[in-house]
């Protein structure tokens, strides 16, 4: 019987930890004291608390679905000592195990469970298979991929609605950008990432940059295990991808080497058909036709080295290192797809850049982390059309109304006349993050990031006067963040708070020579600069309302700002400056939840879902009022305007037995904008996508040990128009539309019995299907892709 004084002196705290026969912590356990005086879950951790207890003796009972209930006796009475400490180590329970049982969190759970609209991709099982990083992303509930071509083509990331730049994409927290065009997600393989985190609307702290529809970090591989992988895959269209990575450590000192090479080539000669895809005959009468893409290879290679020592005392990670690539790509058009195509125009990139990674946990004291990221180099970039010859579609000479050969009057393929347009740039990135845990309820984590470029834009092709005085460009940009975490309600209700401040500096000087009246030459500079001074804020918030269902809100004031592209042009992407653009700001809400992840005998199951609603101002994107001239070869960013997005995605993952999986997503949204006080739907916006992947696995079919897998894959979109309705008369508006489209993949990969070797075959867009995307350019059809991937992962 327990005492019923309730005194300050007689309050007792019973604590402890509760795990399995292996050790491995069981979150989610009822923790029962007496007749219910006291109850509490245990922490993902396994740890439970029970507080405010009076002297008395008391039963404890911990129970677990699928494990044999486990109970003590204590005795609470009147000591120094008010805490005591019990562990409980819970069996399972063979006839719990036909029943219903909870799953212990995973990584990837936990992630997902904090609050954020975040979504986790582990590339362990596919890695293997011929898929780009690209292709994964592309899978994920609320993601979509807008690519201008294949391989090498100009990629957006669509999150919720939200795309382009206002998206924005990390390798371990430093922004992709930095590397520049020849070192993308394509040129990552599968294999050197851990997994990728994608977070929807809502940033954390950690990712301090201007994210305002969310953010996408590459998180890559940080295993000190000695380890070797090398593949190579070969297909349609002449598509040649390699590379080989590794790590080789000393185990006593910890020294470390790490590499990776990678190779990447395609002719991207493809079919293509449609409206602009013409041959133009006498009289000019043009006459549709299914054409080659004829000026669209590209090749990038490069190679990453890092050294220095992991898992050792003062660091338990620093690495100094060079990552250098380069690339080639040539140009098919402009923009859109338009009636003469490019020949003889490409572009050249090639990177230098030096990075240096630190992290250590616990440094100086227990639970202050450090974590900084760097990098600094050059990056190049060149633009060679010098080609006046004009072209069709068939890749002979086009000809005027009389049948005549005929070269452009502005001696080049586009518009701008001949170029040989080199963009020089310096370039700085580094990352700094601490965090202190003051104790297993409250964490306080402060953030800083500083990117800078610095470039110069040449023409040899310009008048001597003209390169004498070179114009400069320079962006310089600082994110500080500060989040405070705490955890609440016996581990229930898990809380992020943060800050954010934006500061950007841009500068564009151009040397003129001016004549004043009494015919005295002077060089003057013409400068246009901008300040940017901007503040933002958010939470994150999750609540178990059972071990198994989560409940997620989180919001934000998120500011993006315009970007070096959207400020300074770039002759290469066909885009004009536009200096005076302002940033764009979002206020993001989301509200979802999460169910499971279940186990019923051998089927697991999980159901997620998001409700999210965006609220946009000075939106940047492409002029609504020119969005329809499918002829621009010119493109440049403005502010739209303000504008709405609404939208809900669920996701519903399943396995049976570990050897069949499916997953399915659906996400559907409006993205509304004012345009001349009427609001419009945004147009070249895919509102309604599906995806779906099955898999099989076989094993010991062929040889013992081994295992076949099945894939299978299938992508929806709905159809979307990238036209601003015209009034109330909608005739010839079909003509803008994109239809409906559903392209699927299927896939085998084999594992061999010594599971160092896999050979797989996939095929992409099994049923030919046309696939289109941003502003209707055309995507590849069928193709045909065989890969070998070679793993080490001990060495004798």
């Amino acid at each position: 019987m327990a005492l019923s004084t309730y005194s300050q002196e007689s309050q007792h705290t019973v604590s402890g930890n509760v795990v399995d026969n292996f050790g491995n912590p069981l979150f989610g356990a009822s923790v029962v004291l007496g007749n219910n005086l006291r109850t509490t879950i245990t922490g993902e951790d396994g740890r439970y608390i029970l507080k405010f207890i009076p002297n008395g003796n008391y039963l404890v009972k911990v129970s677990y679905l699928g494990f044999i209930s486990s109970s003590r006796e204590i005795s609470l009475e009147n000591t120094s000592n008010k805490k005591l400490t019990i562990n409980f180590t819970l069996t399972e329970s063979v006839e719990g195990l036909k029943g219903v049982s909870i799953k212990t969190k995973t990584e990837k759970t936990k992630k997902e469970t904090q609050g954020f609209a975040v979504n986790v991709i582990k590339t362990k099982d596919v890695s293997p298979r011929n898929i780009q990083t690209n292709e994964l992303l592309n899978t994920t509930v609320g993601v979509k991929i807008r690519q201008n071509g294949g391989l090498g083509s100009d990629v957006n990331y669509s999150l919720n609605g939200l795309s382009g730049n206002a998206v924005r994409i990390f390798i371990d927290g430093i922004p992709i950008s930095m590397y520049g065009s020849s070192y993308n997600l394509n040129s990552i393989p599968p294999s050197m990432i851990k997994n990728i985190e994608i977070y929807k609307g809502v940033v954390p702290g950690h990712l301090s940059d201007d994210a305002l529809g969310g953010a996408i970090n590459i998180v890559l591989n940080n295993d000190d295990k000695t380890n070797l992988n090398a593949s190579i895959s070969y297909g349609s269209f002449n598509t040649t991808q390699a590379n080989v990575n590794g790590l080789y450590r000393l185990k006593k000192s910890g020294f470390t080497i790490k590499s990776a090479i990678f190779h990447n080539y395609s002719d991207n000669d493809y079919k293509v058909s449609g409206r602009s895809v013409v041959d133009t005959g006498l009289g000019g009468v043009q006459t549709p036709i299914t054409a080659k893409r004829f000026n669209d290879a590209y090749k990038s290679s490069g190679v990453l080295f890092q050294t220095g020592y992991t898992d050792v005392k003062w660091a338990n990670q620093f690495l100094i290192g060079l990552n250098a690539s380069k690339d080639y790509k040539e140009v098919q058009h402009g923009a859109f797809m338009t009636i003469t195509p490019y020949k003889g125009r490409f572009l050249k990139s090639d990177a230098l850049l030096a990075n240096i990674i630190y992290k250590k946990k616990n440094l100086f004291t227990k639970g202050l982390d450090v974590n900084i990221n760097g990098l600094y180099g050059k990056r190049n970039r060149a633009v060679n059309d010098t080609l006046a010859a004009a072209y069709s579609w068939t890749g002979e000479r086009a000809i005027d109304y009389k049948g005549d050969e005929y070269d452009y009057t502005w001696g080049s393929q586009q518009e701008g006349g001949p170029t040989l347009a080199k963009i020089k740039r310096n370039v700085a990135s580094i990352r700094t993050g601490l965090s202190y845990a003051v104790n297993k309820q409250h964490k306080i984590l402060a953030n800083h990031v500083y990117s800078g470029v610095d470039r110069e834009d040449s023409d040899v092709l310009v008048s001597v006067l003209e390169n004498t005085f070179k114009g400069t460009r320079n962006i310089y940009k600082n994110i500080y963040s500060l989040t405070y975490e705490f955890t609440t309600f016996e581990n229930r209700l898990r809380t992020s708070v943060f800050g954010k401040h934006y500061q950007q500096k841009t500068t564009s000087i151009d040397p003129e020579i001016k004549t004043d009246a009494n015919g005295v030459k002077s060089i003057v500079d013409e400068v246009v600069s901008s300040n940017i001074d901007q503040d933002g804020y958010g939470f994150a918030a999750s609540y178990a309302i059972t071990p198994v269902v989560t409940l997620l809100a989180s919001a934000e004031k998120a500011v993006r700002l315009p970007d070096e592209t959207e400020v300074f042009g770039n002759d290469g992407d066909n885009v004009v400056a536009n200096p005076t653009i302002n940033p764009e700001q979002s206020k993001n809400y989301n509200l979802g939840f999460r169910f499971g992840t279940f186990n019923i005998k051998n089927h697991d199951f999980s159901i997620s879902t998001n409700v999210f609603t965006r609220n946009i101002k000075d939106r940047i994107g492409l002029p609504l009022e020119t969005s329809f001239n499918v002829d621009d070869e010119l493109i440049v960013y403005v502010n739209q305007g303000s504008g709405t997005s609404k939208g809900i995605d669920a996701q519903l993952s399943y396995t049976y037995n570990r050897n069949f999986g499916l997953n399915f997503n659906i996400s559907r949204f409006d993205l509304k904008i004012i345009n001349n006080n009427v609001e419009i739907d945004v147009p070249n916006t895919p509102f309604y996508t599906m995806n779906g992947s099955l898999r099989y696995s076989f094993k010991n079919l062929f040889q013992k040990e081994s295992r076949l897998n099945i894939f299978y894959s299938m992508y929806f979109t709905d159809e979307f128009s990238y036209l601003v309705p015209q009034g109330s008369n909608t005739v010839g508006n079909d003509f803008f539309k994109i239809p409906q489209q559903l392209a699927q993949d299927f896939g085998l990969s084999y594992s061999f019995p010594n599971k160092k070797l896999v050979a797989s075959f996939d095929i992409k867009n099994i049923f030919d299907k046309p696939v289109f995307d941003n502003l209707s350019v055309q995507k590849p059809g069928r193709a045909f892709y065989i890969k070998l991937n070679y793993t080490i992962n001990k060495f004798n």
